[in-house]
């Protein structure tokens, strides 16, 4: 199995500048792997990898997706 990588870089929608984002907790679960940063410009970056109704539902939180089982 791969591991996650532990940060990615995007560009900022906001300004253009590249955004570092990195690995929240790291879990047994294998159905999502949420990222989080904030560029220099102030603006929240959210990014996830799993399950498509997963994703939809951290990427709409505005980091505040919790996630139980």
């Amino acid at each position: 199995m791969l591991k996650a990588p532990r940060t990615l870089t995007f560009k900022c929608a906001k300004c253009a500048k590249a955004v570092q984002v990195s690995l929240q907790k790291v879990s047994a679960c294998s159905h999502i792997t949420p990222y989080s940063g904030v560029c220099s410009c102030g603006e929240v970056k959210l990014h996830a990898i799993g399950q498509p109704e997963a994703v939809q539902a951290y990427l709409a939180s505005n980091g505040l997706w919790t996630h139980h089982h």
